[in-house]
């Protein structure tokens, strides 16, 4: 029997041979980027499909295309959790497996149920960053506008959920959420951070906020604001050492504006402080203190017959 040519011809078939094998050989020799033992891994599809679920759990008839009746609510929740915690249970069995690959299914049922037993606690934490954003933020008209529109609030919710698999020591599926919130809305919460109530963050965009920081309640975070790591202590093998307090503590009623950068773990920000824009910091501030650049001198001119060397261009 005749051997069918390749759809890209023959002399290309050769080629195409060629790269298949040196990509197999690629494999064999660059480790690392293969995870091929027969452990499923969890999906990053199916945990953006369940984040999307958690919101739609979380803020009822905000997520959905078909307006929802309260006489519904009681018929389409149980349908939803039903959902949410069939596709859960399996990635969070299969992150656990990851670890540690004779761990139990029952164990992945004990975190799951855990976690689904907070959901009306994230939901009374949400109502306070809600309220934050309303009363922080003199262009918030509703609390619907909120909802809908502002990326920090679904930034906050799936951290907020996340948090709860970081503190149960599930591996991997924690940083799948944040980053997909991350992808979404430019907020970039690690899930190891806690947060306090009445968080809000205004506008969002390339706020990062690390691990092992600690947020006290009613702190105003506005764009471009790192909370960060000072430095990362090696071993004598010169590898980073993994874990410790890197990040700073930003106690109550603290304000941070636009595009400063705080880092260490050592440090603390005061309760009641605030830290004026494009301030970078590493030392701690005591309670009710205002930390700012002094302003250089502002000169304004007219641009007709100014020297060349004031004349800019982009």
């Amino acid at each position: 029997m005749r051997r069918k040519r390749g759809i890209l011809g023959g002399k290309m078939d050769s080629a195409l041979r060629q790269v298949i094998d040196d990509t197999l050989v690629s494999y064999e020799a660059v480790g690392g980027m293969n995870h091929t033992d027969g452990h499923n891994l969890p999906s990053k599809r199916t945990m953006g499909q369940i984040c999307g679920q958690l919101l739609q759990v979380l803020f009822p008839g905000f997520h959905d295309e078909q307006p929802i009746h309260k006489r519904e609510l009681g018929d389409l929740t149980e349908k939803r959790l039903v959902k949410l915690s069939e596709g859960l249970a399996d990635q969070i069995a299969k992150s656990l497996q990851v670890a540690d690959p004779a761990c139990p299914k029952a164990k992945a049922k004990d975190v799951l149920m855990r976690f689904l037993q907070s959901l009306p606690e994230v939901r009374q934490l949400l109502a306070t960053d809600i309220a934050a954003a309303y009363e922080g933020d003199p262009a918030a008209l509703s609390n619907e506008e909120i909802i809908l529109s502002y990326p920090c609030i679904e930034a906050i919710a799936i951290q907020r959920m996340a948090h709860i698999l970081y503190v149960a020591c599930v591996p991997l599926l924690p940083r799948m959420m944040t980053e997909w919130a991350h992808a979404s809305t430019g907020i970039d919460i690690h899930p190891g951070a806690r947060i306090g109530s009445h968080f809000f963050i205004d506008h969002g965009t390339g706020v990062v906020i690390g691990e092992t920081c600690r947020i006290g309640s009613h702190v105003k975070l506005y764009h471009g604001v790192t909370l960060g790591a000072r430095s990362f202590a090696k071993n004598e093998a010169g590898k980073l050492v993994k874990g410790g307090k890197r990040h700073p503590n930003v106690e109550d009623r603290v304000t941070i504006y636009p595009n400063s950068t705080i880092l260490g773990g050592e440090t603390v920000i005061g309760a009641g402080s605030t830290i004026g824009a494009n301030v970078f910091l590493m030392q701690s501030v005591a309670a009710n203190s205002l930390v700012y650049y002094e302003e250089k001198q502002l000169r304004i001119a007219d641009k007709i017959g100014a020297p060349r060397e004031l004349e800019w261009s982009i």
